[in-house]
This record gives structure tokens, C-alpha cells and sequence, in this order.
């Protein structure tokens, strides 16, 4: 894993890349926050769906309420980007658009977008 760093209106971003799942519970999405810290100097994460385990996205396995509630504990904000469209449950897309009208955490669909969001 390794990080792209974006400036944008005095906001720094870190966009993950990596070529397999980075988060997989709860540890390793704070590592990936405290990676962000202290090799780009941000705890504002931009990380594509496809490197969250997709347990995530199944709301009753409450791995993205534990995630979440750690990244805005430790002052971590996130920009997830990619298709969520495919995604049936009604609970996951009321989820996501409450998210999209916060600051802290927002799902968009491309890599500009979820940098957009976070640096406004």
C-alpha cells in the first residue's frame, strides 16, 4: 500500500493504492488512517470500494459502523469512490446518502469526486 497525495484548496489527501483489499476490519482501516498521518501528512483518506472487504458494505455485519466510528474518534475523515449502484439494500442507501450530506465520510463514484468532497 502506498499513497498519492493531493493538495486541493489547502486540504491534503491521501489516495490509497494498493492492488488488493486494505481494509478488512476495524485494525487495518486504522492503520490505513494512521499510514495516511504519518507518510502524507493527512488523516482525510480517499480509497476506491474495491480495497474495503465487502463485508463492509452488508450494514448487519456492522464492520462499516465500527470503521467509521474509529476514523471520526481519531479525526479521520473518508472518501470512498466506485460503483455502489449494484447495491440493493435499502438500508445501505439511506446509509450512504445521510453520509453524503455530513463532512466526515461520503461515497462518490469517481477518484475526483471523493477528493472534491473532502477538500471543499
Amino acid at each position: 500500500m502506498e499513497f498519492k497525495k493531493i493538495e486541493k484548496n489547502g486540504t491534503i489527501c491521501a489516495v490509497v493504492i494498493a492492488d488488493e483489499p486494505v481494509i478488512t476490519d476495524a485494525q487495518s482501516a486504522l492503520d490505513v488512517l494512521m499510514n495516511a498521518k504519518y507518510d502524507a501528512g493527512t488523516k482525510d483518506i480517499v480509497i476506491d470500494k474495491k480495497l474495503i472487504v465487502e463485508d463492509f458494505f452488508i450494514l448487519s455485519s456492522g464492520l462499516a459502523g465500527e470503521i467509521l466510528q474509529k476514523y471520526i474518534n481519531y479525526g479521520g475523515r473518508i472518501a470512498i469512490y466506485g460503483d455502489c449502484s449494484h447495491y440493493t439494500s435499502k438500508p445501505l442507501k439511506d446509509f450512504i446518502y445521510e453520509s453524503n450530506k455530513g463532512k466526515d465520510v461520503f461515497f462518490v463514484s469517481t477518484e475526483e469526486e471523493a477528493v472534491d468532497m473532502l477538500t471543499r
